[in-house]
């Protein structure tokens, strides 16, 4: 695809986020269309467009952050798996040092910097794998990371490496069937309006977890 930044712009529409009416997102409004359209402009299988989305983890993550910007202010933060920015530009509004979204997918990157161009706020965008690599961040946060069983998995031994250096590492989630059992300590929860031909329903109850480091994990 040549131009993301444009097809990004061009199938969705800019509008506040329902549970966080004062970010506004690039969305779409139909899961199955825009992603046919990723790949027919692709003419290759794309991954699913969860960048065109509010997805309810992230924003349970992000209205917990702009609710406690003393977690974020003067750090530097991480958004894993950003999707749309959404989590990473709660944390620049709530005063981060530096904010960098990480995403595999191009389309993401795209949408995360017309996002933040939108609210006026600095994001670095990151084009990259790298949940085997050693966190480098003050706070680390994922929302809705935990949907497949490999996913959950190579996210969590990530997250858990987070928090064992010290950082703080905050996870949004609604219940995915992949959400580890253990290492993870709630915070707050939250009824969010969601997409209901994404989720089933109209409303998703979403915890936020703080990740605490593995058992014997040296900090």
């Amino acid at each position: 695809m040549t131009d993301s930044h444009g097809f990004v712009r061009a199938h969705t529409r800019l509008s506040p986020v329902p549970l966080v009416p004062e970010i506004l997102l690039h969305q779409a409004e139909e899961a199955i269309a825009l992603w046919e359209r990723t790949e027919s402009a692709s003419a290759a299988q794309q991954p699913p467009p969860f960048w065109g989305f509010a997805w309810a983890g992230g924003q349970a993550l992000a209205r917990y952050v702009l609710d406690h910007p003393e977690l974020v202010a003067g750090r530097h933060v991480l958004d894993l798996a950003a999707g749309s920015g959404l989590v990473a530009i709660a944390a620049a509004k709530a005063g981060a040092a530096s904010v960098t979204a990480v995403d595999i997918d191009p389309l993401s990157l795209a949408a995360v910097a017309a996002n933040a161009a939108a609210n006026d706020v600095l994001v670095t965008p990151l084009e990259r794998d790298i949940l085997d690599t050693a966190p480098d961040a003050g706070v680390v946060l994922a929302g809705d990371v935990f949907y497949s069983r490999e996913m959950a998995e190579r996210m969590m031994a990530y997250l858990q490496r987070a928090a064992a250096t010290g950082a703080t590492v905050l996870a949004g989630d609604p219940g995915r069937a992949y959400l580890p059992r253990a290492g993870l300590r709630e915070l707050a929860a939250y009824d969010v309006p969601v997409v209901a031909t994404l989720e089933d329903t109209e409303i998703k109850h979403t915890t936020i977890w703080q990740v605490t480091p593995a058992e014997g994990a040296v900090r």
